[in-house]
């Protein structure tokens, strides 16, 4: 009989992936740039050439873990090293070859893990949640998001934490490094493989859904402005507010908000509907980023404010989201961890949009990071960072909002 899912397992191996996902691209650009001279445009070649590799990637890792399932756990392990040996050559170890190569290497390794293990846990959560009861899908995102989002708030504020060290990312990789250690043992004789159902499996069924096609639509618009915003966050405090240091305590303000929201967002979205919390976080938001337009420098106080807003907004995302795709795909294809394949890219699309577009215009502008910059580079990314979030925010409420749910009980995050 499969054991009950461990909940703080599920939650600290979903931080471990969450402080390996989103921060790295908000400090290992800065990183490179800084400390080894790679061009933003380089940076950007790099990562739209990545997730161009992810087109085959993720779908095939989704296949992969459907075919390793009976060895998941094995599977898993070595997807754990990879995970940290990537994080230690990326911050731990100069460049031994020329840096802009030894980057992508390293964030190739990074992010192959990172997408097959993300596979690996959510697919393995659809297996597992119903044996927490009726409303197990929420049940368990609550935990696993949440965790997810500690993690992240542990790794966007850890070098700022770990300076006095006198080499903060290389800490953080070594302290990352142990933090896989834990959450391998926290998950151990979780990945049992269960037996595949009738109905079939594999991205084709899920693609074939019109509800998980629209789902897919809706977390690709909805994740681009976190993209967007996370990767000019450090950029846009350092320049546009001038308020260099305050990077590491905004950014901790903002995903502690996000992790303390979570479980309110979880708790709404079985008495009200997931749907319409996921509206009402979106509105929220827009509200948010729009009021970044009127600041400037010194404006570090009502951007704290906004922070909050928007990390109150994010926890819905993160939550809610998840939990709405799992759900459906334990209807139309039970053990169909290549749906998740599809999950983890589009996760990772809006990163490489945001690096691809983004970093290049700043740099055709004349920004200089750490330097002096022209109005005009200044004033594109505050729009950059404030308008693009808004629009795509608009075009996600837009899709969910005329998306036909199917009906069901509110706390298992189906609609009525």
């Amino acid at each position: 009989m499969a054991p009950a899912p461990s909940r703080p397992g599920y939650a600290v191996f979903a931080g471990m992936l969450a402080a390996a996902g989103l921060p790295i691209y908000i400090h290992a650009p800065k990183v490179y740039v800084d400390s080894y001279g790679v061009g933003l445009g380089a940076l950007a070649g790099v990562l739209f050439a990545l997730r161009l590799f992810d087109v085959v990637q993720d779908p095939a890792l989704g296949w992969l873990a459907e075919r390793l399932r009976a060895r998941r756990g094995l599977a898993v392990a070595g997807g754990v090293a990879v995970l940290a040996g990537s994080m230690l050559g990326l911050f731990a170890i100069a460049p031994p070859i020329v840096p802009v190569w030894w980057f992508a290497l390293m964030m190739t390794g990074l992010f192959s893990a990172f997408s097959f293990l993300t596979i690996c846990m959510y697919a393995q959560g659809v297996a597992a949640a119903p044996r927490l009861g009726e409303q197990g899908y929420l049940r368990l995102a609550a935990w696993r998001e949440t965790g997810a989002l500690l993690g992240v708030c542990a790794a966007a504020v850890a070098p700022t934490v770990l300076d006095a060290t006198g080499d903060p990312y290389g800490n953080f990789a070594l302290g990352f490094a142990l933090v896989c250690a834990l959450a391998l043992w926290l998950m151990r004789g979780q990945w049992r493989g269960e037996a595949a159902l009738a109905g079939g499996s594999g991205f084709a069924v899920v693609l074939a859904d019109p509800v998980a096609r629209r789902l897919l639509i809706v977390a690709l618009m909805n994740a681009a402005p976190v993209a967007v915003s996370s990767t000019l966050f450090l950029f846009y405090v350092e320049s546009v507010l001038e308020a260099p240091g305050w990077e590491g305590p905004l950014l901790l303000l903002f995903f502690l908000a996000a992790a303390g929201s979570a479980p309110v967002w979880t708790r709404l979205a079985a008495r009200f509907g997931a749907r319409a919390m996921l509206l009402a976080a979106m509105a929220l938001a827009i509200v948010s980023f729009s009021l970044v337009l009127g600041l400037g420098a010194g404006n570090t106080t009502l951007f704290a404010l906004i922070c909050l807003a928007s990390g109150a907004a994010l926890g819905a995302d993160f939550a809610l989201l998840p939990a709405l795709f799992a759900r459906r795909l334990e209807e139309i294809a039970p053990e169909a961890a290549a749906g998740f394949g599809l999950w983890a890219f589009v996760s990772k699309l809006t990163l490489a949009f945001a690096a691809v577009v983004l970093l290049p215009a700043l740099e055709g502008a004349g920004f200089v990071s750490g330097g002096e910059s022209p109005q005009g580079a200044l004033d594109l990314l505050t729009w950059l960072y404030a308008l693009v979030p808004c629009v795509l925010k608009l075009g996600a409420m837009a899709v969910l909002a005329t998306t036909a749910l199917p009906e069901g009980g509110r706390g298992t995050g189906k609609e009525r």
